[in-house]
């Protein structure tokens, strides 16, 4: 573990990000690639809790939008993270890594209560722990449960895998001039509104002075830099 930068660490997964090329539901291709990288840094002893958004199943902001209520649209939202949770848990499995989902939402015929001090001790004992079902309430994003559970657990970094490679001051794949910033601090990333995370995330880590680094989970071997310490994508820390 000498070798490594971070020892335990929260990773940040779009829902979109289990559908691959597809629109819209899980490809197994693509969620096999980017769990393979977990299964790496979690054979490096590194502890590993997962959120997962559920925008490539269900969104209850846009459900919003079209007039269904806001609480139920979210509750609709965090039922489609816990199945992303067991796709995820499936394949992760499937290459020998032993997981635990757990839910902010009681259901347990199919996962774990999330219960803080059970996630701690199953990271202890080297279980990559999958939480799901968001914060539990509505009118919070996942990226806000993910700055929750990351405090909540102790973790050293958010990792915020995406599909571009970092932070930039404006859309990469719209405008062939966007800049790619090496650091940028909570404010900037606040103020500037650069799409990192919600406000209310940026907010929790910045308070907690939790880095959380933006990278392109679709680059092999990734993670693994990242965990390194080796310097990949965007790291949001520092600033008052």
């Amino acid at each position: 573990m000498d070798r490594l930068r971070y020892s335990r660490v929260l990773l940040k997964l779009s829902g979109e990000a289990l559908a691959g090329e597809q629109k819209f539901g899980i490809e197994p291709k693509a969620s096999s690639i980017f769990c393979g990288e977990i299964a790496d840094i979690a054979s490096l002893g590194v502890q590993v809790a997962l959120v997962i958004g559920g925008g490539n199943i269900f969104r209850g902001m846009a459900a919003s939008e079209q007039g269904m209520d806001r609480a139920q649209g979210d509750y609709m939202g965090m039922l489609a993270t816990v199945m992303n949770a067991l796709a995820v848990q499936d394949a992760l499995e499937k290459l020998g890594c032993d997981t635990r989902v757990m839910t902010a939402i009681s259901m347990k015929e199919v996962a774990e209560p999330y219960i803080r001090r059970r996630a701690v001790r199953h990271l202890e004992k080297g279980r990559v722990v999958i939480c799901a079902a968001g914060t539990g309430n509505p009118y919070f994003t996942t990226d806000t449960a993910a700055a929750l559970r990351a405090m909540e657990l102790k973790c050293e970094a958010i990792l915020k895998a995406t599909k571009v490679d970092g932070v930039y001051d404006k859309d990469p794949r719209k405008f062939t001039d966007a800049k790619r910033y090496g650091t940028v601090t909570y404010m900037e990333a606040l103020e500037k509104r650069l799409g990192v995370m919600d406000a209310t995330a940026i907010s929790l880590a910045r308070d907690n002075r939790l880095p959380i680094i933006v990278f392109n989970l679709f680059e092999q071997g990734n993670i693994r830099r990242v965990i390194k310490g080796e310097t990949v994508g965007t790291i949001v820390e520092g600033g008052n």
